[in-house]
């Protein structure tokens, strides 16, 4: 052997033992991702800590984006086990984590939920049509004066928007772009009322980018303000300022009833039947998302999953639709047990 080369095959030997010492170094589940799943994660890590013979998992609120951001960002004890998602991880993503070796993942989807826009108990409740969402939130709006033209939006109050409203100025609080409510709530109620408008309907096929662009930008005049990922504090400021409204998850509303109440839209209220049904428009699947390499390495993954996935979980009568989730019908929560069971690699 080269006597030279033996400092560097000593670094190597020592580094490969450090990185043992590490894979074996953390004894806990990681959980990072988005704010919506955050509370029904909580619960389920509470429940499996205190019945298991497993530490209770840490979880991170960080947001959908942010939490498959980190999620993607390798294998290893220094990134996350699992990733909420309120909504599905896209396939830009999946190739990214693919690109830095993440290349097995468990989706799970655990129910529905509903995205509201509520208000103070206080303050009056407001019937929603998803255009006047569109036309109260959007950037850039129709020209009142000139057919086919997009102009920044004047809109000042509700009842520029709809003679209907009163004269309240527009005051929306809302989740961030790293957010996958936010990605939702545009897909869900600002596309769907951008599409009422037929001028701009016709950009979907003519021009997709002008279309996305003119259904999916947000105001930053003020009157759309980007409230972070705490969905709390959005309950918090609605309390004390009853003209502001927020948009977040239906099961804060379930857990802030006494505090807050939820817009009707297309005269529909963000009840759980409703959701449950489909009968509210702003209604979104829920998501998990599991590092199989991680899984025999990190103690307690594949126990955790059973959890999540049990009837006591996210049944009918569960735990979780006592915190505001709504569960999926009985055969789609058993293709996705399954699929957790056996570990079934994501399919797009």
């Amino acid at each position: 052997m080269n006597l030279f080369n033996r400092p560097t095959l000593l670094a190597l030997t020592m580094a490969v033992a450090s990185s043992s010492v590490m894979a074996a170094s953390r004894d806990y589940i990681t959980i990072v991702g988005s704010s919506t799943v955050y509370p029904f994660t909580t619960v389920v890590a509470e429940t499996f800590g205190k019945q298991s013979k497993f530490k209770t998992p840490k979880i991170e609120s960080t947001g959908t984006g942010g939490g498959v951001k980190l999620f993607c960002a390798g294998v290893g004890v220094e990134h996350p086990d699992i990733t909420n998602a309120s909504r599905r991880i896209k396939a830009s993503e999946v190739e990214k984590c693919a690109e830095n070796g993440v290349k097995e993942i468990i989706e799970v989807k655990i129910g529905y939920d509903g995205i509201v826009i509520a208000n103070s108990k206080s303050a009056p409740v407001y019937n929603f049509t998803l255009k006047d969402i569109y036309l109260a939130l959007a950037k850039d709006v129709p020209d009142p004066q000139a057919a086919g033209k997009l102009i920044p939006n004047p809109y000042k109050t509700w009842k520029d928007v709809n003679p209907a409203y009163p004269a309240v100025a527009i005051e929306v609080m809302g989740p961030p772009p790293t957010s996958g409510t936010r990605d939702a709530f545009v897909e869900l109620a600002m596309e769907e009322g951008c599409k009422k408008i037929d001028f701009i309907k016709a950009m979907e096929k003519s021009d997709g980018k002008a279309f996305k662009a003119a259904c999916h930008t947000m105001r930053e005049d003020g009157a759309f303000i980007e409230a972070g990922e705490n969905d709390n504090l959005i309950v918090q400021k609605l309390v004390t300022n009853p003209n502001a409204l927020g948009i977040f998850g239906y099961s804060f509303l379930e857990q802030n009833s006494d505090k807050v109440k939820g817009s009707l839209v297309n005269g529909v209220a963000p009840e759980f039947e409703a959701i449950a049904n489909g009968n509210y428009p702003v209604s979104r699947a829920l998501f998990f998302y599991v590092k199989k390499a991680h899984v025999g390495t990190i103690p307690g993954i594949d126990d955790f999953l059973q959890e999540f996935t049990s009837e006591k979980a996210w049944g009918d009568e569960g735990y979780l639709s006592d915190k505001g989730l709504i569960p999926m019908p009985k055969d789609e929560r058993m293709k996705y047990a399954d699929d957790a069971k056996a570990l079934n690699n994501l399919k797009m």
